[in-house]
């Protein structure tokens, strides 16, 4: 326990970078709601200065709850004029709190099946056969709002929105049930000499969530980064990226998961990294903070961290192939994780510009976080699905056929909030989107 408040402390001077300007205020969506500076960026610090300093215990109550009810957003870093690393401070003040006080039943079962990869595959299969009895789609809808009951049905909401979406008319059950399986590669239609990707060997990470729930958005964004001219490579011995164990607290697990990828993408000898998760690209370009004290890894760390990609970085840019008209009006909400954490703001407005034919309409509070936040909207009922109401109800009134997000957890929140609404606007990845494009203009045999 010493060692980990000492281990903060060697942060204090991070700590100091906040001037208590209160500019994060308006962009937390905690205060925001709570009205109570405890709960705001610069009320945490607070809390982590005084922990650091001795003023106040690491297992003290106060300290726990104020940190437990952020959402890791890092909205706050985006307005924050002295540059504060808050999501690295949190969760370092976070592993704190774990080893001092525990950590809840989700936050230790969740990380721990994903950082098993025969559980995992085993978790993913069963929540797959279950998501293909309907049982999911029909409880998100029908099952009362209130008490553990309204938990349930966000749950239930959660499995039912990475279900295809019904745009293509796939009939492949593989499709609508969002496996992976198979090859990778995709499309055969030639990308030009100009091409995005000029033959760069590249790995797609295939995540955990990603490749067991909505493996439709890997394929996809294989087919669409060759039809730009990117070379794949398969790195079969990656693994979970370990983001959130990081926001549970479990930082000793993330630093393995971490090693685990250095070395998995190290000895690839890849040129880039592909993300198709905001979450995993952000824990995975700060693979060199969460690892800067390891001797062994440091360098290859900071290679690796690098290397990574946001899909939107790869292809919301000039070159971009364009296909065929989609007919759609589309609404677009920005990942936390992607927006504020990675700083990636106008490439994946780029790359749905860049599909003719397609109707982006403006989203309100586009910028803030959806709820989402991993498993908050069922830890945090009340504040979580303050939240996610106050999203669902900006993008139904967008009018929007689709609302399209870059993030497995921000597809799977807003999908769920959107059946608990009773609206059947569907849910994609921006690549998806672009995939579909490509499909119809006749780029993959």
């Amino acid at each position: 326990m010493r060692d980990l408040v000492r281990a903060l402390k060697k942060e204090e001077e991070k700590l100091l970078h906040c001037v208590h300007c209160g500019f994060c205020l308006p962009a937390c969506p905690t205060y925001v709601r709570l009205g109570d500076e405890a709960d705001s960026p610069r009320g945490r610090l607070h809390f982590m200065r005084a922990v650091v300093e001795g003023r106040l215990d690491a297992d003290s109550r106060a300290f726990a709850v104020h940190l437990d009810r952020c959402l890791g957003c890092r909205a706050c870093e985006s307005v924050c004029p002295s540059g504060v690393e808050y999501g690295h401070l949190l969760e370092g003040a976070r592993e704190v709190v774990a080893r001092a006080r525990g950590r809840g039943v989700l936050d230790r079962l969740i990380p721990g099946v994903m950082a098993r990869p025969v559980l995992l595959s085993w978790a993913m299969a069963l929540t797959r056969a279950f998501r293909a009895t309907g049982f999911p789609e029909v409880a998100a809808r029908r099952l009362p709002g209130e008490g553990g009951l309204g938990q349930l049905r966000l749950g239930m909401g959660m499995v039912a929105a990475t279900r295809a979406p019904n745009l293509t008319g796939s009939t492949d059950l593989q499709e609508r049930w969002g496996r992976a399986g198979g090859s990778q590669r995709g499309g055969d239609g030639e990308p030009g000499e100009e091409s995005l990707g000029k033959g760069a060997s590249t790995a797609l990470l295939t995540g955990c969530v990603q490749e067991g729930l909505l493996g439709r958005v890997n394929r996809a964004t294989a087919r669409v980064l060759e039809a730009n001219g990117f070379r794949l490579v398969s790195v079969e011995e990656q693994g979970c990226c370990g983001a959130l164990h990081a926001h549970t607290g479990d930082g000793e697990g993330a630093r393995d998961l971490a090693r685990r990828n250095v070395r998995a993408f190290r000895e690839a000898g890849v040129e880039v990294i592909a993300v198709n998760a905001a979450g995993c690209g952000a824990i995975m370009k700060e693979y060199p903070l969460l690892l800067a004290h390891d001797p062994e890894y440091r360098e290859d760390a900071s290679r690796v961290g690098r290397r990574v990609k946001d899909i939107a970085e790869l292809l919301g840019r000039p070159g971009l192939r364009q296909g065929a008209p989609l007919e759609l009006r589309v609404t677009y909400d920005a990942p936390c994780h992607l927006l504020h954490a990675q700083g990636i703001r106008t490439e994946p407005l780029a790359l749905l510009d860049s599909i003719p034919g397609l109707e982006l309409l403006p989203l309100e509070k586009a910028d803030e976080c959806c709820g989402g936040a991993g498993i908050y909207g069922i830890t945090h009922p009340e504040l979580g699905g303050e939240i996610g109401e106050d999203k669902i109800r900006a993008v139904v009134e967008t009018g929007a056929q689709v609302v399209t997000t870059g993030n497995p957890g921000c597809m799977m929140q807003i999908g769920a909030g959107l059946r608990m609404a009773g609206s059947d606007m569907e849910v994609m990845h921006p690549v998806e989107l672009l995939d579909e494009s490509y499909r119809r203009a006749g780029f993959y045999s």
